[in-house]
């Protein structure tokens, strides 16, 4: 199997991860003593919504944004989260203190149906409440996903239709792109670019996707794509200076043709795309998501303040 030089998940290795404090339904647990039952519907089913956000300077960036979408897809699938926005930001402030994390710290916020009586499909035999778990580790993007960029291979793996499971579900159940990402893999790739189900350039397996093309900046129509928050603040910090940004279709040779690609994420904000199914992407400068990179940086910044204004 062909060896993988990157993934847009790629953090610099940091020794304090080893003994971090993990938050399991109320209780701190060391890493090694942090366990969920195996009668557990995330576990048993993949019944379960979960949240990546970044901790800066003591803040979570985009904090309401993302709490938008993880109570929207709780109700979309009628789980109860157990407590209110305040009280998940109390769980986060507990463990980044527990921790002594201020910055560049990764969260993964983790919700399930919870406890089942008997190993079975049916949400009425969650009969326990729902278990809440929040992994934060110390973590930085290395540095070589911004010199050398991601490498992208096309994968037979679609994102679906929305009646089948929609991709703005950020649900626990993972295994299309899972699926993906092994195709990529296979490929000789680091992820898997995904086509939505009529043949356009859709999404990654981890990540929204952004061409630049004679200046203009494009990305899919958002029909079969995860609402990405970094994706949204893209769009947005392009409409407020001047960056002509489009949602819409577009193909594979688009793709191919573009001077510069970039993934969109929480953890990587944005990663540059060095090359498509062994095409290179431009001539390897990247003006336009370097000026992205740098407006969106701002952006994070005047956010913390203004949620450290308000508290």
């Amino acid at each position: 199997m062909p060896e993988i030089a990157h993934s847009t998940h790629d953090a610099d290795e940091d020794p304090r991860n080893r003994d971090i404090l993990i938050y399991v339904n109320g209780e701190l647990l060391p890493r090694d003593e942090a366990k969920i039952s195996v009668y557990d519907s995330g576990f048993l089913l993949g019944d379960g919504m979960w949240e990546g956000m970044r901790l800066h300077d003591g803040e979570w960036a985009f904090f309401d944004a993302h709490m938008d979408r993880f109570f929207d897809s709780c109700h979309a699938v009628s789980l109860d989260v157990g407590m209110d926005r305040a009280g998940i930001h109390a769980a986060l402030t507990e463990t980044a203190r527990a921790n002594g994390m201020e910055t560049d710290v990764h969260c993964r916020l983790m919700l399930t149906r919870g406890l089942k009586a008997k190993p079975f499909q049916h949400p009425r035999l969650s009969r326990s409440g729902p278990t809440l778990v929040i992994i934060m580790e110390h973590s930085r993007p290395v540095g070589s996903l911004q010199s050398d960029g991601i490498r992208l291979a096309t994968v037979p793996q679609v994102r679906g239709l929305p009646h089948a499971q929609d991709a703005k579900l950020n649900s626990h159940s993972k295994l299309n792109c899972v699926i993906a990402c092994l195709q990529a893999e296979q490929a000789g790739a680091d992820e898997g670019l995904m086509l939505d189900p009529h043949g356009f350039v859709n999404t990654t397996n981890a990540c929204n996707f952004f061409i630049v093309r004679r200046g203009e900046v494009w990305t899919s129509t958002g029909d079969y794509c995860m609402n990405g928050v970094t994706r949204e603040n893209v769009i947005r910090i392009c409409e407020a200076n001047g960056i002509p940004v489009y949602q819409k279709n577009f193909s594979l040779y688009e793709a191919y043709g573009a001077s510069e690609a970039f993934l969109t994420g929480t953890f990587g904000a944005q990663t540059p795309v060095a090359e498509i199914d062994g095409k290179r992407i431009g001539n390897g400068e990247r003006p336009v998501t370097t000026e992205i990179q740098r407006l969106y940086r701002e952006m994070v910044a005047q956010d913390v303040a203004a949620q450290r204004a308000r508290r």
